[in-house]
């Protein structure tokens, strides 16, 4: 349990929490040495350019709206600073309706997914972000009045604290919109959930501090920076990783094959009850049981390499190894599935561990248990087709077996039998022509 806490916190952190606390402390005024404020100054275009050129080339609406959101509010804040004293000024009105409507843009664009969009859908988002300043502008001239009354009004009668220059409306979208962001974190666990909720607090330092002479275009890259990197870490967990476990995908274990050589152990985990649960409950409760379980089986089995290629089934290779050398570690993987508790709650959610709240209401237990096939090349010179067959050969017996066991494989040297026909040559009709 302990463990897994530490991989979801470090998984938090890096990359969007290690750059916010890099801005904090050398984003400052007077943070870094002079030598070092022109790179700081050319720290914006190089992450908007970058940013641009990859979320147009990998066709992710979501980093590149959501880097145009970023640009448009330091327009904003450059252009309309908020320095008068007078809160119903046209800086101040501009400013306020910029600090509440780009979390809000945040946490909507962090909704879409990092596949492509149509041409109409990816028009319209646009659309919508380019109408919105025009919007604004429109409406202050027409009666400046409603734009105070939007995103200056009290929402709550509180003393005047004197740590933000927000108003109201502002500090409640971006509390809504850490809230929601942070949930759909914990939730999917998808790296640009986790990039949305720092660069939400980066931007919010971009209007806090403004005021106290931060620069509010550094924040707002490095709120880009998160954005960019963390797509970055999505498409290559999409790319090498199965997107329903987490564990290494197809393009993965092709490398993993391409480099494997002559000697290693090929193994096949079964999750034996998964069938029928899905037979019995659905495709998404057997679903549910595969996400579950996954990290427990891929922290069991750190000695290999865990990959999910498709179906009910795990693949792990141990390059290097024999047989008798993975058998500690296809027992410990064996032995965590079978002591994992598994609970099927309301609404037909799967629960780790019957200590949970939301299990205890309607507590139905789903035993899962695991049996595993092996098999070895070692000096018998087998090709990685044999020794898969051999290892998906003893995850049958396993099974056969009543499950929960694991069970080597030998490999079995197919005889080619040869026909005359064999032995000759496919020729062209010239050559009978020219003997």
């Amino acid at each position: 349990m302990t463990s897994s806490i530490v991989r979801w916190l470090v998984a938090f952190l890096v990359p969007g929490g290690i750059i916010f606390l890099a801005a904090i402390g050398f984003l400052r005024p007077r943070g870094l040495p002079s030598w070092s404020q022109g790179p700081v100054q050319a720290f914006p275009a190089i992450v908007l350019t970058f940013g641009l050129f990859f979320g147009w080339f990998l066709s992710s609406s979501r980093l590149l709206l959501s880097l145009i959101v970023l640009v448009l509010a330091d327009c904003a804040v450059i252009l309309m600073p908020p320095t008068e004293t007078d809160p119903e000024s046209f800086g101040q009105r501009m400013f306020s309706a910029a600090a509440c409507l780009v979390p809000l843009n945040l946490l909507a664009l962090s909704l879409i997914k990092v596949d492509p969009p149509s041409a109409w859908s990816g028009t319209l988002r646009l659309v919508f972000i380019l109408v919105q300043p025009l919007l604004i502008l429109v409406i202050d001239r027409l009666d400046p009045t409603v734009l105070l009354h939007m995103f200056r009004q009290p929402l709550v009668l509180l003393p005047e604290s004197g740590w933000t220059n927000l108003p109201q409306p502002a500090l409640l979208a971006f509390i809504l919109a850490l809230v929601l962001a942070g949930g759909r974190y914990v939730v999917d666990k998808h790296p640009m959930d986790g990039g949305t909720v720092w660069a939400l607090a980066a931007t919010f330092v971009a209007f806090q501090k403004h005021r106290e002479g931060w620069s509010a275009t550094s924040f707002f890259s490095a709120a880009g920076l998160m954005l960019f990197l963390t797509f970055l870490q999505a498409w290559h967990q999409r790319s090498y990783r199965d997107e329903l476990t987490g564990a290494l995908g197809t393009l993965a274990y092709d490398d993993a094959v391409a480099n494997l050589g002559k000697k290693f152990v090929f193994a096949v985990v079964g999750l034996d009850q998964l069938r029928q649960y899905g037979n019995q409950h659905g495709k998404s409760i057997s679903d549910q049981v595969l996400r579950l379980l996954a990290p427990t089986i891929m922290a069991a089995g750190r000695t290999g390499m865990v990959f999910r290629l498709a179906g009910e089934e795990f693949t792990v290779l141990f390059p290097k190894k024999t047989a008798g050398e993975t058998l500690v570690t296809l027992e410990r993987i064996r032995k965590a599935v079978e002591q994992t508790a598994i609970y099927l709650g309301r609404n037909d959610r799967i629960f780790e561990g019957e200590g949970s709240l939301r299990a205890r209401s309607r507590k139905v237990e789903l035993v899962i248990t695991a049996s595993i096939g092996l098999a070895e090349t070692r000096h018998s010179g087998a090709s990685l087709g044999q020794v898969t067959k051999a290892a998906y050969r003893a995850l049958y017996e396993a099974k056969a077996a009543g499950g929960n066991q694991v069970k080597r494989g030998s490999v079995v040297f197919e005889t080619r039998r040869y026909s005359y026909a064999e032995t000759g040559r496919i020729v062209a009709y010239s050559e009978f022509e020219n003997s």
